[in-house]
């Protein structure tokens, strides 16, 4: 017979995170998509483009910034290429590598959309008082091992 444990605080914690992943996920989706037709997830791929050099990434690392599979990047890439807010572009030196682009276009977008993203944020943070905001930033960074991108 398995005896059902407590739960401990760390995972009391793990699923917290996960509850608030969800909260800002549908927070942000619709938000942005309501102001600017793109989802959260999209916003979160158009920010790693414009901060990554020369504002392009090869898939391959644009799936691993976001936690996804290269094709899960080229499913959520296609729809972006057709509005025009990325675009593909090869390598010179290695016809193998393809790299994705944000656009002139997707970078107002970005920028339009970052300041909606930061009305939302600030309303699903209004009770935590700002050092707390700032502490919780560096601590989950640091259990995501990276930097937050600024938008």
């Amino acid at each position: 017979m398995i005896i059902p444990q407590e739960p401990s605080s760390a995972s009391e914690l793990c699923l917290t995170i996960a509850r608030v992943h969800a909260l800002l996920q549908r927070r942000f989706d619709a938000a942005l998509g309501s102001h600017h037709g793109i989802s959260f997830s999209d916003f979160q791929l158009l920010n790693h483009l414009r901060a990554a050099p020369g504002a392009r990434l090869r898939r391959v690392d644009l799936a691993d910034k976001l936690g996804v599979t290269a094709s899960g990047v080229t499913r959520s890439l296609l729809p972006l290429e057709k509005i025009g807010l990325v675009a593909r572009e090869a390598d010179p030196r290695d016809a193998r590598v393809a790299y994705a682009v944000i656009t002139a276009t997707g970078q107002e977008l970005l920028a339009n959309a970052g300041v909606t993203l930061n009305l939302a944020s600030r309303e699903v943070l209004r009770s935590v008082p700002p050092d707390q905001v700032a502490a919780m930033a560096a601590s989950l960074g640091a259990l995501a091992g990276a930097t937050p991108l600024r938008t």
